[in-house]
């Protein structure tokens, strides 16, 4: 079996990618490398963060000797994903997870982050919250002890709108404020199972089990 790092802590996100992978893996996260660095993600764009998250991860476990693969193939998976907003000029955007501390470079509250969000929009008609979640994924495969080969990237949106004000118990981050196109319920009120199919998140990992050869 495959053995896919996906290169973050966050609880959330691992259970949307098991959700949407299956059992195809033997899926690791970066709970399981307590050693492992930690990668400032300052880059422009997701496609840089991603990037360089599963790149210098890559490198890390291709030097560290005491790592071996049981593995016919081992894949790091890193992604960075946000809400682009168009009436804010595409912010949030990479600054989505510490929106309301950008001075900081730990993450926010998601409360925090919804609450300024909101203010930001109180004046912008609903017709014009208009928003999209964007998801950026980098695949890398490594090869202990030598090198990694180059990252493989997959880019996924989910259309929809910001509404006035939350709506919902499930979901994390700005789920309660976004109502994906075609729907009438925010993602926090739709749930996992339909989340699961509509998500930027799945469209980009849709993208990459059908680019990738497995």
């Amino acid at each position: 079996m495959t053995t896919l790092l996906i290169a973050t802590r966050n609880l959330h996100k691992v259970a949307e990618i098991r959700a949407l992978l299956g059992e195809n893996f033997r899926c690791l996260t970066l709970k399981d490398f307590p050693a492992a660095p930690e990668v400032i993600e300052d880059a422009a764009t997701f496609a840089g963060n991603a990037t360089k998250k599963a790149v210098e991860l890559a490198k890390w476990l291709a030097s560290d000797s005491r790592f071996t693969v049981h593995d016919s193939r081992t894949l790091i998976l890193a992604d960075d994903s946000g809400l682009e907003v168009d009436a804010l000029h595409g912010a949030p955007g990479v600054h989505s997870a510490r929106f309301a501390a950008l001075d900081k470079t730990e993450n926010s509250k998601d409360a925090d982050n919804n609450a300024k969000l909101l203010r930001l929009l109180k004046d912008v008609p609903l017709e014009k919250r208009t928003a999209r979640f964007r998801c950026v994924i980098a695949l890398v495969e490594i090869i202990p002890h030598s090198a990694f080969r180059a990252p493989h990237l997959f880019d996924g949106t989910c259309e929809g709108q910001i509404i006035l004000a939350p709506h919902g118990e499930n979901g994390f981050g700005y789920d309660p404020l976004f109502v994906p196109e075609g729907c009438a319920q925010t993602f926090a009120q739709l749930g996992d199972a339909v989340k699961n199919q509509l998500s930027h998140r799945a469209k980009a990992l849709a993208q990459l089990w059908a680019k990738m050869v497995w």
